[in-house]
């Protein structure tokens, strides 16, 4: 049994695979980089070693780094978690050969599904169905526009080397092609060095099913039946469960069989994804699934298998890797119930999902007494930066049917509470919420098509109850700043007292740059708060962590509030939903009129992969500028209106700050050119 083990790895994975390695008894070492001297799996593990500076390239892809630090760790073996060098066929061949366990399969394997149009040639020959497409090796723009056209669209163009939706473009007429190859050539040299694509027939009503295949050295493989990863948003997941919705015997035999047919096909040894894709148009058809590619590695969402079969996959890896046979056969292995889970991730479903960076000054994440789980790689105090993946936590709910983890992972959804970065955690409430979810109605363009009622518009008015709650809170912070500075005064007690009627006062708040006037009763156990015609009681405790406990109206609501009384700054935090309310401040001058001129600003840190104007430039709304590459993705910002290119601050290659100055546009009151 393996006895020390180096995770090759960072994040929720990291913390997820010591945690089971820890109970195993097996002694663990993290790696990481100098962005994450401080992070959370670093503190889990009984060793860390840095392996060199924030970039991937230079720490958790340098190989050697990696290898060294195994050796002076003296680790038995080597995990590599997802993503990184996980499935870098040279890397594990180097972890063998310097006597290192490789915790996956023989490198033989990784390379014969590395490349997906090789993969995808090795199953037609294994006699596993595949989608109509152009997998050669003719990398020609002209030669593969041409077969595009012969495919019929629209098409998909993918990365060869690619995965987790990098370098991939759907195309729906031949004007489209040329730019969307482009891009995807440039994403996909950017995310896997390799910028070679192959083309797909793209599938009406997808249905993106995956099944979970596990291979021990002795010839035994299994399925762990299937998993649905069709809520997907620019082909990356967003809401996994298992088992699938509307799965029939007929379907799952279909696919499990193609699966454990490709495992033994490449022989397979470890923890592997066999994925497909289905036409979803009138159910679910064995004769219209076809393969999509096989992931050599454990995946992101593997929680959800564990949850309806009550396995842990990471110590199967490990028994494997020690050369144990399957713990369980097929026939052994049962599904009990419904289970999904959800990527926390810190972004802006308001501005097209960009992004989010800085230090998370406040989290909490469910628990629910033990029936949600939370696999998180981050705490309070944590940063996210642009240099790695911005997710914060996968949130996991089982249930003894679908509807049961459904209603389960909703709730735990709106409790979420983060400050100090943005996150989808409203939009994934609403989107486990959706009738057209609840009704199993899952293809990879529900997002899509539905995004106008997952992510409406920010209300120009806050809720009532978050007005509330932030008054509530307002008052107690005044009161407690008041005793802190001279605990002796009784004017110190702000109390609204007046010697003539009850005691009152008014407070004055912004949200969005418009003044809210709250007119405030004080009682003798809480407030009446006056919102021009609307009146609340409320009353409760708001403590000194910022949470709050109130009653409003005699009905419970709680909540989170922080309040910088120095800066006028509020933010609360109601039903999974942040709040920003400001104090006026009226020593500040008064906005300038608009001038006719717009200034286009770096909505992230990253670099500049394409400039696509000049100064002088006669430019219409929406015409694209500049593509910006952050977190291994790409941005186009785009003209918010017709202009003329004033000024021009960047060039390829430069890195740029959030909020840094890109483009200034001028009113053009001629025709563009």
């Amino acid at each position: 049994m393996i006895r020390s083990l180096l995770i090759a790895n960072r994040g929720e994975i990291a913390c997820r695979i010591i945690k089971t390695a820890r109970r195993m008894g097996i002694s663990t070492i993290a790696i990481y980089s100098d962005a994450d001297a401080q992070a959370l799996h670093v503190s889990l593990a009984d060793k860390a070693f840095r392996i060199g500076p924030a970039p991937v390239r230079e720490s958790y892809l340098d190989a050697q780094a990696v290898l060294n630090a195994a050796r002076l760790a003296g680790a038995d073996a080597i995990h590599p978690g997802y993503g990184f060098l996980s499935e870098n066929a040279e890397f594990a061949e180097a972890v063998s050969a310097a006597g290192i366990i490789f915790i996956g399969p023989p490198p033989s394997a990784i390379r014969a599904m590395g490349l997906k149009d090789q993969a995808k040639a090795l199953m037609q020959r294994a006699g596993v169905p595949i989608v109509p497409g152009e997998f050669g090796a003719e990398q020609d723009p002209g030669f593969l526009a041409r077969r595009a056209l012969e495919i019929g669209y629209p098409i998909m163009i993918k990365a060869v080397a690619g995965g987790g939706g990098k370098g991939m473009r759907k195309v729906e007429s031949p004007a489209e092609f040329d730019s969307a190859l482009a891009s995807a050539q440039r994403e996909a040299q950017n995310a896997f060095g390799d910028a070679r694509m192959m083309l797909e027939k793209f599938v009406s009503a997808p249905r993106h099913i995956e099944v979970q295949v596990f291979a021990d050295s002795h010839g035994n493989v299994v399925h762990l039946f299937e998993r649905d990863c069709s809520l997907q948003r620019r082909h990356q997941k967003v809401i996994e469960e298992a088992p699938a919705p509307g799965m029939t015997d007929a379907f799952r035999k279909a696919i499990t069989q193609a699966a454990t047919k490709a495992a033994r096909a490449i022989g397979y040894v470890g923890a592997g994804t066999v994925e497909f894709i289905a036409d979803g148009v009138s159910g679910l058809d064995p004769a219209r699934v076809y393969f999509l590619e096989m992931n050599t590695r454990l995946q992101v969402e593997h929680p959800v298998t564990e949850a309806i079969l009550g396995l842990d996959l990471v110590e199967w890896q490990l028994r494997v890797a020690s050369g144990e046979m399957l713990p369980r056969s097929q026939a052994e292995i049962t599904i009990s119930g419904h289970a999904m889970e959800a990527r926390l991730y810190a972004e802006d479903p308001t501005r097209g999902f960009l992004p989010s960076t800085g230090t998370i000054e406040h989290l909490l994440l469910p628990d629910f007494a033990g029936s949600i789980r939370v696999d998180a790689g981050i705490t309070s105090g944590d940063s996210v930066t642009i240099y790695y993946d911005p997710m914060i936590a996968k949130i996991i709910a089982h249930g003894e049917s679908r509807a049961v983890a459904a209603a389960k992972l909703a709730r735990a959804l709106a409790s979420v509470e983060v400050i100090g970065v943005e996150t989808n955690a409203s939009f994934l409430a609403n989107l486990a919420r959706h009738p057209d979810f609840l009704a199993g109605k899952v293809e990879t363009g529900f997002i899509e098509r539905h995004l106008n009622e997952l992510v409406p518009a920010a209300p120009d008015q806050p809720s009532d109850q978050a007005l509330c709650l932030c008054v509530f809170a307002l008052v107690q912070a005044r009161r407690a700043a008041a005793l802190a500075h001279d605990s002796h005064s009784p004017f110190s007690v702000l109390d609204g007292f007046r010697v003539n009627g009850p005691a009152r006062d008014q407070s004055v708040l912004t949200f969005r740059a418009q003044p809210i006037q709250i007119d405030i009763t004080y009682l003798h156990n809480g407030l009446k708060l006056s919102l021009g015609a609307r009146v609340f009681e409320i009353a409760g405790n708001w403590h000194a962590d910022g949470r709050l406990a109130c009653m409003l109206d005699g009905q419970k609501v709680a909540g989170f509030a922080r309040i910088n009384l120095d800066s006028g700054k509020i933010i609360v935090l109601h039903n999974g939903v942040v709040w920003r309310f400001d104090l006026p401040d009226y020593a500040a001058p008064q906005a300038d009129a608009i001038t006719g001129s717009a200034q286009i600003l770096a909505p992230m840190p990253g670099k500049v992969i394409a400039v696509m104007t000049e100064i002088g430039a006669h430019v219409r709304q929406g015409t694209p500028l500049i593509v910006l590459e952050a977190m291994k993705m790409e941005h186009t910002l785009s003209a918010p209106g017709d202009g003329i290119v004033a000024r021009l601050t960047v060039s390829v290659g430069d890195q740029v700050s959030d909020g840094a100055l890109i483009v200034a546009l001028e009113a053009d009151s001629g025709e563009a050119k």
